[in-house]
């Protein structure tokens, strides 16, 4: 399979870069997908949510009343759950929701997440680029020749480039990221996925040679 780079001018290269076809054609498993967007969206919760139960609410050590001859109910502390100040009843408390995938199953969905991409032609691939200082102008005016701007994108950088991350931070509905830490569920968020060509050369080698090896090992 080969894709089309463009230049940051919206105009096409000459060049066109051979990728494997087990990594952008393979037929997407969507039930992969979903286990993997599962397993983001569960990680990114905090799980700090926390109310007092009677032991932890301050104060209450004394008994408020003695416990026969006033006519009311018995009492020993005021921190009961029934008194307003008093503790929560089953309320909620700190939890982990993190959850963790085989590596191999993690592979299968991101490489279904990026053959979904080139079905659906919302894959762009442009040359690196880089800027002397951080310029919004600059990169606004890529997103424009490249006939992007205005969509949600995902821009992915084969190194951490500061100028380009500074330049396009502000950038309404426009995320930056290395290669390496892009997510499934972040390969999908968006209407066109951008690749610098770097950043598609690291993507063709390292999971079409991790498919070779599971294939290898199985």
């Amino acid at each position: 399979m080969e894709l089309e780079v463009y230049k940051i001018d919206g105009s096409l290269s000459k060049e066109k870069i051979t990728v494997d076809e087990s990594v952008f054609g393979v037929t997407p498993n969507d039930h992969a997908i979903y286990l993997a967007v599962k397993m983001y969206l569960a990680n990114q919760r905090q799980g700090t949510s926390k109310t007092k139960e009677r032991g932890e609410v301050r104060g209450g050590g004394k008994k408020p009343w003695n416990q026969k001859g006033r006519g009311g109910a018995r009492a020993g502390t005021s921190r009961s759950p029934l008194w307003k100040g008093g503790g929560t009843i089953f309320g909620p408390k700190p939890i982990d929701h993190r959850q963790s995938l085989p590596k191999k199953l993690q592979n299968v969905a991101k490489v279904s997440a990026l053959s979904y991409k080139v079905k659906d032609s919302q894959l762009v691939v442009v040359e690196d680029f880089n800027f002397e200082a951080a310029k919004t102008k600059d990169f606004t005016a890529i997103l424009k020749a490249l006939k992007v701007s205005g969509k949600k994108i995902l821009l992915l950088t084969n190194s951490y480039q500061p100028n380009v991350y500074k330049s396009g931070r502000n950038v309404d509905r426009v995320k930056i990221l290395e290669v390496e830490k892009a997510s499934t569920y972040e390969i999908l968020n968006n209407q066109i996925l951008v690749l610098q060509r770097s950043a598609l050369a690291s993507l063709n080698s390292s999971y079409s040679k991790n498919l070779a090896t599971e294939t290898t090992n199985a």
